[in-house]
């Protein structure tokens, strides 16, 4: 809370503004000391002071006769008329009002003395922020009443958030917001609302650059789609998508990947082996590699570093991988809320998503545990199967489509293999079987790449 008020009074200084800190628990000298560690200039703010110093405990100065609203309330009042009327601020932060609680002898005489001495302030052109101590033994529902603005600060599972309750005479966002306390004082990361942001783009086709995959998707995934990339671990679904940005690094288009689980360097040494050509994409610009660690960033954080991609540096192609990996900066929250506030953003802006799910089992056809899959305007599916060949098996790898929007697909199931020439798409595997019962085999079958 404090920190939010030296955001108020230093860009009020630094506009030649007089402004006032009026402070009842922590003094001077250490307002002072906190607000130069987060990286405040204090030029031109004035301090009210109005803290207890040491002398109160050393001399035992306590009222025995008369209650401390008695004895204190007057000489408080007349310091406060006395700053005011000797540097005429244009913005007061008071902190905390609170104090003032403790000099009125009942709610009645509170609220009319804080009523009183805000419209002094008002009635002097003073702009008043105060703080607000609130808490199970000092409830604050009577400031906010008086208040013409409410907003208010959590701090939840180390998690902080701001959120605007009121604020007369305008309309606002009336959600939780993230967040985070640094060396340049308050940063915040307004929740993403995708009504607010859109461009126009035609839908054409992206390719593979694939022929039998881009044949199995009639053309391949429309521009400002999104798309689920789903399968069990190590089946290839990261290597697909990085496929789909080789291509439109050909066509000159930037692509970015926020990396959740793997280590970058490990990424790109895998690209290496298999004819992705990694390197020259990154330093060309068009492939960008952002590592996303889950526990640092909260869903606000990470859409903002999303339209940074989008805004800054016009990427038109986004990866997420994994969904599993975002799923753990939610810490909690709805998951499906914030991907989708994400995608439709990003639909909004003509870009084209690619999400990576992993599914747990590989016994069980799912697209996703998660519930996500009407997000998407395609799905693909990577899966193992079974391949019997003169009593020996094989465990090999298929790709096929089980959603597709905007234009009609090919129903059948190809044989997906990566190698060190890159991605390998045969033609349809005979003699399938099995697929949506959990354990695909085939038998009998000859490699079709």
């Amino acid at each position: 809370k404090t920190t939010f008020g030296w955001h108020f009074l230093t860009a009020g200084a630094s506009a030649g503004e007089p402004v006032l800190f009026v402070t009842f628990s922590e003094s001077e000298q250490q307002l002072r000391e906190n607000a130069q560690k987060s990286g405040f200039n204090l030029a031109g703010v004035d301090f009210l002071d109005l803290s207890p110093s040491s002398r109160f405990f050393t001399h035992a100065e306590s009222y025995d006769i008369f209650a401390a609203d008695e004895v204190e309330r007057e000489p408080t009042t007349q310091h406060l008329v006395d700053a005011i009327d000797r540097i005429k601020p244009r913005r007061v932060f008071i902190d905390s009002m609170t104090h003032l609680r403790y000099l009125s002898a009942d709610a009645f005489q509170f609220r009319k003395q804080v009523l009183s001495f805000l419209r002094y302030l008002t009635d002097h052109k003073a702009t008043v922020v105060f703080s607000s101590e609130m808490g199970p033994e000092a409830p604050d529902e009577d400031l906010r009443f008086l208040s013409d603005g409410v907003i208010e600060f959590a701090l939840e599972s180390n998690n902080r958030s701001v959120m605007v309750i009121k604020y007369r005479g305008s309309d606002f966002r009336g959600m939780h917001h993230s967040m985070r306390l640094n060396g340049h004082g308050i940063e915040v990361f307004p929740r993403l609302l995708p009504e607010t942001h859109g461009k126009p783009f035609s839908p054409d086709p992206l390719h593979f650059g694939i022929p039998r995959l881009d044949e199995l998707m009639h053309g391949g995934i429309e521009r400002g789609t999104c798309s689920i990339i789903s399968g069990p671990s190590g089946v290839g679904k990261t290597t697909l998508g990085l496929q789909f940005m080789k291509e439109a690094a050909s066509r000159g288009e930037r692509s970015v990947v926020f990396v959740f689980e793997e280590r970058i360097d490990t990424l790109l040494q895998r690209c290496r082996n298999i004819n992705i050509p990694v390197d020259e994409m990154l330093e060309r610009g068009t492939l960008a590699l952002r590592q996303v660690e889950a526990l640092k960033f909260t869903p606000d954080e990470f859409a903002n570093l999303v339209r940074a991609e989008i805004e800054q540096h016009n990427a038109g192609i986004v990866m997420v991988d994994s969904v599993r990996g975002y799923q753990l900066s939610v810490r909690g929250q709805d998951l499906i809320t914030h991907l989708h506030a994400l995608c439709k953003y990003l639909q909004n802006m003509g870009v084209t998503t690619l999400l990576i799910n992993e599914v747990e089992s590989i016994l069980e056809f799912t697209v996703s545990e998660l519930g996500i899959s009407y997000l998407a305007d395609n799905v693909l599916f990577l899966r193992y199967i079974e391949v019997e060949i003169q009593h020996r098996l094989e465990l090999r790898k298929a790709i096929g489509v089980l959603k597709k929007r905007l234009s009609d697909f090919e129903k059948d199931v190809r044989e997906f293999a990566i190698t060190s020439r890159g991605v390998m798409i045969g033609d349809a595997i005979p003699n399938l079987r099995g697929i949506l019962s959990g354990v695909p085999h085939a038998s009998g079958m000859a490699s079709t790449l």
